[in-house]
């Protein structure tokens, strides 16, 4: 092969990922990824098994729009939120507030949970107990510590504990405040009777026992106590609320995922009952506020009633009964009429006073009385207050879940603004014709008094106590009338939240785990980490695996295959001459052939130059048996040994290194002196000697030009040991006399680096005729290496279809026939 023909990958700047090697890089690690999809399935079994089941119910509520007469049958107070649409997305909001799940979870207690001691948890026996514990809110109880329930018999019980640490929290769930309290350290236990009170630092309450239920001896349950606002948190993140269908938006859909089924349908259940109530106060708060003013009012017309009685009373007793002229009397009832409408009038004047005082000092304005309630009738007025509650209420529900500076909240407030504004106007222009007609009326009042001024001035008395008494009659029947009216209706009202259907746990809805998702997930996870893992170890991996390898990284040919055979010494041709290693060294020798017979005009004996990159990569060993493969083919061989820094041929020949090569180079001794006849026939070998100060200038000498020269005439084969070319210069200086080279090449060990070295004296032509040997080789039916034979790796996996004849013959053990099933396997 020409140098032309070699190719360098760093001059042409491809690069490319070996996949082939890649996947017979992870088949050969099969039992690895095995082993780990293994793990991650059993991973995935304890998860599955360890995992507490999660379930979702759900229950229905409907939200109306009801609107009611309050009193008569052409005013009404009951406002209008905004339609159903507002009302539905009031309703949403309302049950994502914390004001509400806080009522929720205190009425049912969430806050105490129940558990017994389960096979890998305490599991959570909520209504399942043989009893309840009610708890004294007025004192703390431990929190995040199961307190232990033991009982003794159906009387008697112990609680129990085993505290760390002197100091825990604790917490009152009256006010819901939290305290530092000091609990007993280590084995705490004490004995109660059922229903006595149980007065500790860490737990106050009492243990009610259910008389139905039969306690067996040595039952043990657990109570815990959590923290109010992380439970109700929990709740409020947990619960979803949507339209249950486009087509019916007023019907809304409650969700919420637990552990406990029975749980998760009081909440749900509760939630509806609460949200419920809370929509028909809020409805109510319209006639409350009435009903409260009408009372203010009552209170303040009876009490001039019954002045007004006295005073009518006193006057009769005083003064003698006397008749009264019809003309009179008309003149009085008339009188009365005007001072009723005025009565009235003023009274509307005086709520618009307030009301318009009211808005422009208060902020809240869920306190506004019905203006119906003084008789007023304005469309405007009653409209405006009617919305201004309505956008009040929906600022109060929204101020739960929103920041005062979000965008919601201000666009409230400018509505409201804008409506208050409104009515400050209505109300402005209402006074000011009720002003009027309060003028109107005191001038017919005075005139019709003047009339009345010629009448002695007993009958004029008591004309005016009559008409004061009669006004302040028909005054109290006007309010008491009012007051029965809306009471009567608010009494009637019923709320706009109608539950459909309520959760009910009926089976089923188990949500997770995901058992079949978490083996998949297993299943992956386990697959592709080693994968992944063996893909960085591939990257990293800079050690020569296979010929394929080396035919990527170089143009150089491969001579021959060398499997690994474990023995005493090197002498592995000589002493097993039948094994799979002695025939790959008759095939390296017959590849040779080919390269020696290029080299017709030489008719003196061949030269073979035999190096590596570093030490350890079977270089002497190489030596050894080619020289011997040769000497036993009967050409009459030598062997040098050239690496005079690292000696390391003779100890196999049982010789010295005392002298060598290099006794000879300095003219110390002859070289028939130094060299040795061996035990193998035709083979001699000359030692390296002892180790000199200046090796690659004895290697440049005249002497050994010369040395090389006369062993030519004198042997058939040349075989020369050299240093590795990777580490010294010294074999680059004897690549003049080799005819062929040997680069040994040790799987699994030799970087890949190294053949850069020697690619680059390849291609420049510093060294010629060179071929790869590979050490070490290791053949398998699933990496190709583009070979149709394979030196058997450890002890036997024979040389191609007929290496098996090669072996020596030994008696088969029980654990050869066993290694051997495993190994077809």
């Amino acid at each position: 092969m020409s140098n032309q023909d070699y190719i360098d990958t760093e001059e042409t700047g491809r690069v490319s990922f070996d996949f082939r090697g890649y996947l017979f890089k992870v088949l050969n690690l099969w039992k690895f990824v095995l082993l780990c999809i293994g793990s991650a399935l059993l991973i995935g079994y304890l998860i599955n098994v360890r995992k507490q089941n999660v379930y979702k119910l759900d229950s229905l509520i409907s939200v109306e729009n009801d609107q009611n007469p309050f009193f008569t049958a052409n005013t009404s107070i009951s406002f209008n939120w905004g339609g159903v649409s507002g009302k539905v997305g009031k309703i949403m909001t309302a049950i994502k507030t914390r004001t509400h799940n806080e009522k929720v979870v205190d009425s049912l207690q969430f806050y105490m949970q129940y558990f017994i001691e389960g096979k890998y948890r305490k599991e959570d026996v909520y209504k399942s107990t043989p009893f309840s514990f009610e708890i004294n809110k007025s004192k703390p109880q431990v929190l995040g510590y199961p307190v232990g329930i033991r009982f003794l018999d159906n009387n008697e019980f112990e609680v129990f504990t085993e505290f760390e640490g002197v100091k825990k929290n604790a917490q009152k769930y009256d006010d819901k405040s939290l305290h530092k309290i000091t609990v007993p350290t280590g084995v705490y236990t004490k004995k109660y009777t059922r229903g006595e009170l149980i007065d500790l630092s860490f737990l106050n309450g009492r243990l009610l026992c259910k008389p139905s239920i039969q306690i067996k001896p040595g039952s043990e349950f657990f109570i815990s106590f959590s923290g109010f606002d992380g439970i109700v948190n929990s709740y409020r993140n947990s619960i979803m609320i949507a339209p249950f269908a486009k087509a019916s938006p007023s019907v809304l859909q409650l969700q919420l995922a637990g552990t406990n089924k029975a749980k998760i349908v009081d909440y749900l259940n509760t939630t509806s009952i609460i949200l419920s109530k809370s929509e028909l106060e809020s409805k109510n708060l319209y006639a409350t506020n009435t009903i409260k003013f009408i009372d203010s009012s009552l209170n303040a017309v009876n009490l001039n009633l019954k002045d007004v009685t006295d005073e009518m009373n006193k006057f009769r007793k005083q003064n003698k009964v006397f008749d009264v002229t019809e003309e009179i009397t008309q003149i009085s009832n008339q009188l009365r009429e005007y001072d009723l409408t005025k009565d009235r009038e003023q009274l509307k004047l005086n709520y618009l006073d307030n009301l318009e005082l009211y808005l422009k000092t208060k902020t809240d304005y869920t306190e506004i009385a019905a203006p119906t309630s003084v008789g007023i009738e304005e469309k405007n007025i009653l409209s405006s207050v009617s919305k201004i509650i309505g956008l009040a209420s929906e600022r109060q529900n929204l101020e739960y879940t929103t920041k005062e500076s979000s965008s919601l909240v201000k666009e409230l407030d400018k509505q409201i603004d804008s409506e208050k504004n409104v009515l400050l106007e209505v109300i402005s222009s209402t006074k000011k014709t009720i002003g009027i007609q309060l003028s109107t009326l005191s001038r017919s009042i005075a005139n019709l008094e003047a009339k009345l001024s010629d009448l002695p001035e007993d009958q004029q008395l008591y004309l005016k106590i009559q008409r004061k008494l009669d006004i302040s009659q028909q005054a109290y029947n006007l309010y008491t009338a009012k007051r029965s009216e809306a009471a009567i209706v608010k009494a009637a009202n019923i709320s706009d939240i109608t539950v459909i259907d309520e959760a009910k746990d009926i089976g089923g809805g188990l949500i997770g785990p995901n058992k079949s998702l978490n083996y998949m997930m297993a299943l992956m996870m386990g697959f592709f980490i080693p994968m992944f893992l063996i893909f960085i170890i591939f990257l990293l991996d800079n050690t020569i695996h296979g010929s394929d390898e080396i035919e990527q990284l170089s143009r150089i040919p491969i001579l021959g295959l060398i499997g690994k055979y474990n023995y005493k010494n090197n002498l592995v041709v000589y002493e097993k001459p039948k094994s799979a290693v002695s025939e790959s060294f008759r095939a390296i020798r017959s590849s040779l052939q080919f390269i020696y017979k290029k080299q017709q005009n030489k008719t003196e004996g061949k030269t073979l130059m035999i190096t590596s990159s570093v030490s350890g990569e079977g270089k002497t060993f190489c030596s050894i048996n080619i020289a011997t493969v040769y000497a036993l083919s009967g050409k009459k061989t030598i062997l040098l040994g050239l690496d005079l820094r690292k000696p390391k041929i003779f100890g196999d020949f049982n010789i010295e290194n005392d002298l060598g090569v290099v006794n000879y180079l300095i003219d110390e001794h002859t070289f028939d002196k130094v060299k040795y006849t061996t035990h193998i026939e035709n083979l001699d070998i000359v030692p390296s000697g002892p180790v000199p100060p200046n090796p690659s200038e004895l290697l440049m000498s005249d002497k050994m030009r010369v040395l090389i020269t006369n062993l030519r005439k004198d042997y058939d084969m040349i075989v020369l040991d050299t240093p590795p070319l990777g580490l010294v210069t010294d074999a680059l200086e004897l690549t003049q006399y080799a005819d062929a080279t040997i680069f040994m090449i040790r799987l699994d060990y030799t970087k890949k680096g190294m053949l850069s070295l020697i690619n680059a004296k390849y291609k420049t032509g510093e060294v010629k005729n060179i071929s790869f040997v590979l050490n070490f080789y290791k053949h398998k039916t699933n990496h190709n290496y583009g070979y149709g034979y394979g030196y058997g790796y450890g002890y036997g996996y024979g040389y191609g279809v007929y290496g098996n004849a090669y072996h020596e013959k030994g008696k088969k053990t029980v654990w050869n026939r066993i290694k051997n099933i495993f190994r077809r396997a």
